[in-house]
């Protein structure tokens, strides 16, 4: 008995000094919107932006930075940073610092301010940061954005008004005849343009909720917006779902998966994120669809499997929308 508790302690020691040399990275990730209204908050014209850098600085308690690291936003407006040994982060700050490639282009003249780093996730040495989206703005807003309310000019009260005494009145020489123009001649006929062609169909601005086995049918290719079928999980999702499905698996691979937590996540993620690119109504805006996906790998499996059902039933419409596809010509 004794020499089964001897053999029982020194595996024990063997697990903790294999556990305390392993080493861990800290891992920062956020997004960046265009804000295109410069309101200062996320709305429907608002997108997430490409090519707009983007630092994480730490500083001390004199304020002077003692550590710091730039990143570029991709296709998706998502950022990744990685720290070797795991430091202690929260005390530094991200913030947008401008733009650099054509993406970035006519949003990059200003930019919202500095936003902490939060600690989401902590296992052994490893520890996950997140950052609250970050805002690039115009210089000015866009045409189409809603005019706020004009201020209200306050009333100031008008001096007392002194009435003089009436003047005698003064004789008005009468009008000279009214000179008329010489009657205008006759329009041509206006030119009438020929009928237009109809319009493709456009589900965009209507209510639209479509499952997978929809999205694969190839009569339906066109309704593919923003992303093709050969685009990269790990291109659109981050760096969090690149740890988890690798760098290879495509939009079309992911559209298949069953039978695990995570492949179905995928599955139903990867759907919702193209009905959001296809109707304006649908529950998840985009940059929604990335939050709550990289919210679940994150966490247990339960918030996993929780986050593919939220999806599963905005997809089918809650019961109410259907799909609005029509065969593509």
């Amino acid at each position: 008995m004794d020499s089964m508790r001897r053999l029982l302690f020194t595996a024990l020691l063997i697990l903790a000094a294999a556990i305390d040399g392993t080493r861990g990275d800290a891992m920062v990730t956020g997004t960046v919107i265009c804000d295109q209204c410069k309101d200062g908050r996320m709305s429907m014209f608002d997108y997430p932006i490409y090519g707009i850098k983007v630092m994480v600085a730490c500083t001390n308690s004199d304020g002077q930075v003692t550590m710091s690291r730039e990143e570029t936003t991709n296709w998706f407006g998502n950022y990744g940073m990685r720290f070797e040994g795991t430091p202690d982060l929260t005390s530094c700050h991200a913030q947008v610092m401008g733009g650099s490639g054509q993406g970035s282009m006519g949003c990059s003249a200003a930019a919202s301010p500095a936003q902490p780093l939060r600690l989401t996730f902590q296992m052994f040495n490893m520890e996950f940061y997140s950052v609250d989206t970050l805002l690039s703005q115009p210089a000015q807003p866009m045409s189409f954005c809603p005019q706020s309310p004009a201020p209200v000019t306050p009333t100031v009260p008008s001096p007392p008004v002194f009435k003089l005494p009436p003047s005698a009145p003064t004789p008005v020489p009468p009008a000279p005849p009214a000179f008329r123009f010489p009657p205008m001649l006759p329009l041509p006929p206006a030119f009438r343009l020929p009928p237009m062609p109809p319009l493709p169909p456009a589900p965009f601005l209507e209510a639209s909720a479509c499952a997978n086995e929809k999205w694969m049918m190839s009569e339906y290719k066109c309704y593919w917006r923003a992303v093709n079928p050969d685009t990269k999980v790990a291109l659109v999702f981050g760096l969090t779902a690149a740890r988890r499905y690798g760098t290879d698996l495509t939009l079309w691979q992911g559209l298949q998966g069953r039978g695990d937590p995570y492949r179905t996540l995928l599955r139903e993620a990867t759907t919702a994120l193209l009905n959001s690119y296809s109707s304006i109504q649908f529950p998840y805006h985009t940059l929604g669809v990335l939050q709550h996906m990289n919210s679940a790998l994150m966490g247990s499996t339960q918030n996993v499997l929780l986050t593919a059902l939220r999806f599963r039933r905005a997809n089918l419409g809650y019961g109410t929308t259907t799909c609005k596809f029509t065969p593509c010509k």
